[in-house]
């Protein structure tokens, strides 16, 4: 199904109006047109819950990957219960669909570990970043140009951007599991210590978080975690705190730090390129995809009133980074929701509560280790590489410039380097196979930074 074709037939009722077709009924059925979706406020609840089971994992895993860039990981845990709430609230009051609004992990390892760990490119300059693609983002949304960004990107290099990002996290998730290491010269991959502490604690939360979700268990990912963190006491990994109750940590040390002058250079192309791109098709694919499974697509297989979430998602984009944390936007966790009977926005309201109530565990979320949140980076990395099978590689010109990319991701330890020399290559491959025509002359302009940035800022190191 052609994506450009995703166009709303209405882009407008609010709730209320779907609503009014449905007389009697107590405030809940007319505000979340709970009748007319076939839904109660039972089902919407246990919903909402099952959907923050799925996705509390987030909890954990942002603010560690974040800390690894040197961000204070108290601040940024405060920080990410407040953006899951904030964005979800406005999701589930201004849309009326079951969606979670929170931070992506992708956008997380490219502040914390691409970025700020390994280019050394401050954290704040990371989230100026993403506050510029968010910004895009809205403006698009605004003029409804998704269209035409949809038809600049090559289609199977749109299609594999999750492949490549999803390598890149899962690599990230062996390498804290202990079960892979990189040689300090060479940079190139080999099998860890096995036997090491950390690496047992990693391979038992692997080994639980395949049998949870192999018996498809709501939260598999999270009850692994911790499963994983409380074999760490034992063996010395897993530090319990005196309390696990306590007042959440100030957010100031994360909250209006952004550097967006950084951020509006030729170095950062790629990665506010990275964001955009992330940003836009993973809010298009998630929208349409737990749509379909809550039953909420029309005929033609579109999303009704498709601009809302996108206005939810862009506006969240920009506020995320403001409050220290990047890449806010629907999660693909709202599919454990849908799956269980959420309808309406009213189990995104229920998702919400559920995250506030947590504000008050930070210490617990503090006590777990890297090595305890490495098995969710590898089964979510793993589960995003898999989407290669959706791009068609047959046209070697097709395949050569996703060939690059994916492994210019895993080489340069860069997932905006990655898509850079991805487009560069696709750009060049066309040209030398005599097929310029098939380059979008937007794709063609934007060759030219990019060239410059691998002339100019990626170096041998």
């Amino acid at each position: 199904m052609n994506k450009d074709s995703f166009v709303p037939r209405d882009v407008g009722a609010p709730p209320e109006r779907e609503a009014s077709a449905q007389p009697g009924g107590g405030w809940l059925d007319r505000r979340f047109a709970l009748r007319a979706r076939n839904t109660t406020p039972r089902i919407e609840v246990l919903a909402g819950i099952t959907s923050f089971l799925a996705a509390a994992y987030l909890l954990v895993v942002i603010p560690s990957l974040l800390a690894a860039g040197g961000m204070d990981r108290g601040a940024a845990t405060t920080s990410t219960i407040v953006v899951f709430v904030l964005g979800t609230v406005f999701m589930g009051l201004y849309t009326n669909l079951p969606f979670m609004v929170g931070p992506g992990i992708g956008g997380s390892v490219i502040v914390g570990v691409t970025l700020a760990a390994t280019e050394h490119v401050a954290w704040e300059t990371g989230l100026g970043i993403a506050f510029v693609s968010g910004a895009l983002f809205l403006v698009l949304t605004l003029l409804g140009a998704r269209s035409l960004v949809v038809r600049l990107i090559p289609t199977q290099i749109k299609l594999s951007l999750g492949a490549s990002i999803g390598l890149f996290i899962a690599v990230l998730g062996f390498r804290n599991a202990g079960m892979v290491v990189a040689n300090a010269k060479t940079n190139a991959l080999a099998l860890g210590d096995f036997s090491r502490p950390g690496t047992l604690v990693a391979l038992t939360g692997l080994a639980a978080a395949v049998v949870l979700q192999g018996r498809r268990v709501p939260g598999a990912i999270l009850w692994a975690i911790l499963i994983a963190a409380a074999v760490g006491v034992p063996l010395g990994v897993t530090h319990v705190p005196a309390s696990p109750i306590a007042l959440p940590h100030d957010i100031m040390p994360v909250s209006f730090k952004l550097d967006i002058r950084g951020a509006l250079t030729a170095a950062a192309l790629p990665y506010l390129f990275a964001f955009f791109a992330s940003e836009f098709f993973s809010t298009l694919g998630t929208t349409l995809a737990v749509g379909a499974k809550a039953n909420l697509l029309d005929e033609q297989g579109n999303l009704p009133n498709i601009n809302r979430p996108f206005l939810v998602d862009s506006i969240a984009a920009m506020l995320g980074p403001v409050l220290g944390i990047p890449a806010l936007t629907a999660l693909v966790e709202s599919a454990a929701g849908a799956e269980a009977g959420g309808r309406s926005g009213l189990s995104s309201l229920a998702a919400a509560a559920m995250f506030a109530m947590t504000l008050l565990l930070v210490p617990v979320a503090l006590s777990i280790p890297k090595e305890a949140t490495a098995p969710a980076l590898i089964l979510i990395g793993l589960s995003m590489f898999s989407t290669i099978r959706h791009a068609q590689l047959s046209d070697f010109t097709d395949a050569v410039p996703v060939l690059f990319m994916v492994l210019l991701t895993l080489m340069s330890n860069s997932f905006g380097t990655g898509i850079a020399g991805g487009l560069l290559v696709y750009v060049l491959v066309k040209l030398l196979a005599g097929r310029v025509r098939e380059v979008p002359w937007g794709l063609a302009v934007l060759a030219v930074p990019l060239g410059y940035y691998f002339w100019t800022v990626v170096k041998p190191h």
